[in-house]
C-alpha cells in the first residue's frame, strides 16, 4: 500500500519513500514535565500513534522515539517553586504522562529519552557548532548565528528581511522575530543547583539543542519523519533544523508532519488561557478515556 504524508517542509502532500527499505524512523516532541497535561497535548501523542500503527499496519519496521524535556526554563522554576530537586519534581510529573498514555492506549515509544540523560550528547554537538563557526559565545551562553545559517526559516516560511542581530535567552519568546538562540545557558542564579561542566562554561542546555542531540543520537543524522504540534513549527522545530544541518551537514528530517490545535468555544486550548480540560476531569465525568 502506497503511504502519502502532508509534509510541512514542502507543503504538500508526498508519497513516503523510507531512508531504508522497509523501515521507518520517527522522532516526536514529548512532554515537558512540569505540569499536568490536558487534553489537547494528548492530541498530538494520539496522532503519533496513529502514524506508527499505520505503518506497522502496513509492514513497516518502526524506531520510534519521544524525548521527555525535564530541564528548562519551566521544570527548573517548577522545581524551586515546589522546593524539590529537578528530579523529584519532574519524575512525579513524568509517571503521570506516561500513565495517562496508557490509559488511551498509545504504544510507548521504543526510545523514551531524558534530556537530562543526554546532556554529553548536547554538549559535543554545541561544540561542533563552535568549531564550524556557526554558534558564539557571549557573556550569558553559547547561541547559534542564524545569520550563517543557509536557508534559516524554511519550514516556517521566515520571512528574514526584517531579522534584527539580537540574542534571545528565554525558551518561549516572540514568535514573529526570529533572532540568535540560546544553545547554552551559562549557570545563574535562578537556576538552582541545576547545572553542568562544559568546556564552554558550566550550565545548561537551551530546549531546542536537546531535540536535536537526542534525536540523532537515537535514530541518526537523517531521520525520516518528525512530528509535533503546529506551534513548534517555530521556533522549535525551525531551531532544531537549523542546528542539526549545520552541526551534520544533512538532512535533519525528510517529512514533517504537524498536529492542529483543540479548540474551547473558537480559542486554542491552554494552560495560560485556562480553558483547558485534564484527562482526570473527563474520567470524573464519566467519559472513558477509549471513547
Amino acid at each position: 500500500m502506497e503511504i502519502s504524508i502532508h509534509n510541512t517542509l514542502s507543503h504538500k502532500k508526498e508519497k513516503f519513500e523510507p531512508k531504508t527499505s522497509g523501515k521507518v524512523s520517527m522522532y516526536h516532541c514529548g512532554p515537558t514535565v512540569y505540569n499536568t497535561p490536558h487534553i489537547g497535548n494528548y492530541r498530538t501523542f494520539i496522532l503519533n500513534d496513529l502514524i506508527r500503527r499505520i505503518f506497522e499496519y502496513n509492514n513497516y519496521t518502526v524506531d520510534q522515539a519521544m524525548n521527555i524535556t525535564d530541564v528548562d526554563d519551566k521544570t527548573i522554576r517548577g522545581s524551586v517553586e515546589a522546593k524539590q530537586t529537578l528530579t523529584e519534581f519532574t519524575r512525579k510529573y513524568e509517571k503521570l504522562f506516561l500513565d495517562e498514555i496508557e490509559s488511551l492506549n498509545i504504544k510507548k515509544p521504543h526510545h523514551l529519552i531524558r534530556a537530562t540523560e543526554h546532556i554529553e550528547q548536547m554538549i559535543k554537538m554545541i561544540s561542533v557548532l563552535l568549531e564550524k563557526d556557526y554558534a558564539y559565545t557571549a557573556n550569558d551562553g553559547v547561541y547559534l548565528a542564524i545569520d550563517k545559517v543557509k536557508d534559516y526559516g524554511k519550514l516556517a516560511d521566515l520571512d528574514l528581511g526584517s531579522i534584527s542581530k539580537e540574542r534571545i535567552h528565554n525558551d518561549n519568546y516572540d514568535k514573529e522575530n526570529p533572532r540568535d538562540f540560546t544553545l547554552w545557558k551559562f549557570k545563574s542564579p535562578d537556576d538552582g543547583e541545576v547545572g553542568w561542566q562544559a568546556p564552554f562554561g558550566e550550565g545548561r542546555p537551551g530546549w531546542h539543542i536537546e531535540c536535536s542531540a537526542m534525536a540523532t543520537d537515537a535514530l541518526g543524522e537523517t531521520i525520516d519523519i518528525h512530528t509535533g504540534g503546529i506551534d513548534l513549527i517555530f521556533p522549535h522545530h525551525t531551531n532544531e533544523i537549523a542546528q542539526s544541518e549545520c552541526a551534520t551537514g544533512k538532512t535533519f528530517v525528510r517529512y514533517w508532519v504537524h498536529g492542529g490545535f483543540v479548540n474551547i468555544a473558537n480559542e486554542k486550548m491552554a494552560k495560560s488561557a485556562g480553558n483547558f480540560y485534564r484527562l482526570n476531569d473527563l474520567i470524573e465525568n464519566s467519559v472513558s478515556p477509549l471513547g
